[in-house]
């Protein structure tokens, strides 16, 4: 389990990069550099992490599923995770 204040940093980012977006796109697209330096770092959808849902394990995170391998192979093998079966041959 990840510190709880990573987790909530990410979040903080996250929804700091949403309040954002519309006047940064506008300060790209109308070439307002200066203005666009003077927006909060945080703002900037490059500094955001992908974290695991249930635990912010920053890595092995799977895009598809939203969680790290870990739990994606708990989920799977307790068949919490629909159509994703062990592979046997």
């Amino acid at each position: 389990m990840a510190r709880i204040s990573l987790i909530a940093r990410e979040k903080k980012r996250a929804k700091m990069v949403a309040k954002y977006a519309a006047k940064r796109q506008q300060y790209k697209e109308n070439g307002q550099w200066e203005e666009l330096d003077k927006l909060p770092r945080n703002s900037n959808p490059i500094r955001l992490h992908n974290r695991c849902g249930l635990t912010g394990r920053p890595k092995g995170y799977m895009r598809k599923f939203g969680v790290c391998r870990v739990k994606f192979r708990d989920l799977a093998l307790n068949g919490k995770i629909p159509g994703i079966t062990k592979a046997s041959w």
